[in-house]
Parts: structure tokens; sequence; C-alpha cells
């Protein structure tokens, strides 16, 4: 019955909220940066971080590698946790540059759980930011859990709320095609639905479009 309503809530959310167009960016590149910078922050920071980098030509591999961490930390400013996220935006490029030379498509040769091991070894990059990387700028379909995940699924019974991630992410691989447009969309639902309806404080359960599926 549960893998049933994996995609009924799928289904629901979709023709509630229709298409979320996530994730913005103009460039794979620019998506990567961004799950780097979303950690802890919300997406308007980020965009601001973001403009900073265009403003100053700098949004590119090759730019961000020979900047000095200092400027770097000054540009992404907005996006909090600033000096942290510098070092670890760093890591990131100087092994991207190094392992795949700046280029995206070296990238995308490796095998999806391959590449997510690439990635979770680069310090300050943990399974949430790595599995956003490899769905929405490698375009490979794994699903991206979060904290709204994890809530709307506790509040719904799938689970208690203190499961590890993969097992959370494994119930979306077992009950849905592997489709890196519909983890896409549906991980993009799950964040607008969290947002407006599922909040961590005073959720409007009422008029929720997951309402008919509450235990």
């Amino acid at each position: 019955m549960k893998a049933d309503l994996i995609l009924k809530f799928y289904q629901k959310l979709y023709r509630h909220f229709g298409p979320q167009h996530w994730w913005p960016g103009e460039t794979p590149f620019e998506v990567m940066v961004g799950a780097i910078l979303t950690q802890n922050t919300a997406w308007k920071n980020v965009e601001r971080a973001i403009e900073n980098l265009k403003k100053e030509n700098a949004l590119s591999p090759e730019e961000i590698n020979k900047m000095n961490i200092e400027k770097l930390a000054q540009l992404i400013k907005p996006s909090g946790f600033y000096n942290l996220k510098a070092k670890r935006l760093k890591s990131f490029i100087e092994r991207f540059m190094e392992d795949f030379h700046g280029d995206i498509q070296e990238m995308k040769k490796l095998e999806k759980h391959t590449l997510r091991e690439w990635l979770l070894s680069i310090p300050g990059i943990g399974r949430e930011t790595a599995d956003s990387i490899i769905l929405y700028a490698i375009e490979k379909p794994i699903f991206v859990v979060d904290a709204y995940t994890r809530r709307i699924l506790s509040r719904h019974g799938f689970i208690k709320g203190d499961e590890d991630y993969d097992e959370i992410q494994e119930i979306f691989h077992r009950n849905l095609p592997h489709d890196t447009g519909l983890f896409n969309e549906y991980h993009a639902l799950i964040v607008r639905l969290g947002k407006e309806y599922c909040k961590k404080q005073n959720p409007l359960c009422e008029t929720c479009p997951l309402k008919d599926y509450l235990p």
C-alpha cells in the first residue's frame, strides 16, 4: 500500500502545484556552486552570492580556482557561513580541476555511485549536497532527501523520523521509476509542500494537498 502512495503523493502534488522548474541555474556549473552554497541558508541568499560571482566574471572553475580564498569569501558572503563555504567551494573546485580538468562532460562519464563516492570524499560535501549535484547538474537519477522529505514522510507514517539518509532515499528508489525528470520534479514539489503547508511549526494540515493521506 505504501509503495502505491509514494507515486500517488507525486501525482497529487504535481496536479496541485504544477511543474517547479527547479534547480534554477544557467549552467550545470552554476547549479553545482549553488548546491554547495545553499547549505544552511535560504535560496535567495545563494542567488545574491552567485550574482556577485557573475559580476566579477568569476563563475567558472578556472576563475574560482585561481582566486584567493579571502576574495571568494567576500563574494559569497550573502550565503552565510562564508568563510567555511569558501573553503568547501575551493576544495571542490581544486578536485574538479585536478580530476576532470573543470569539464562537466568528463564528470558525467562516471557511473552514478562512483561519482557519489568521489563527491563524498571532498571535505564539506555531505549526501544531500552530493545527490543534488548528481541529480540537478549531472542529470543522473538519484533522489535527494532533505529535512522536508523527512518531515513529510514521518507525518504520513512512512518513517519514524530518525532513519538514516540512505534508508529514506531507498523508499523512493524502490518505489519509483529511476527517471531523472521524475526525481527532479518530485523533490522540488516536496520542498514546495514543506515551505507552504507541512511547516515545522503550525503545519496547515486542513488545507494541505496530501491531507487525505494523513494517518
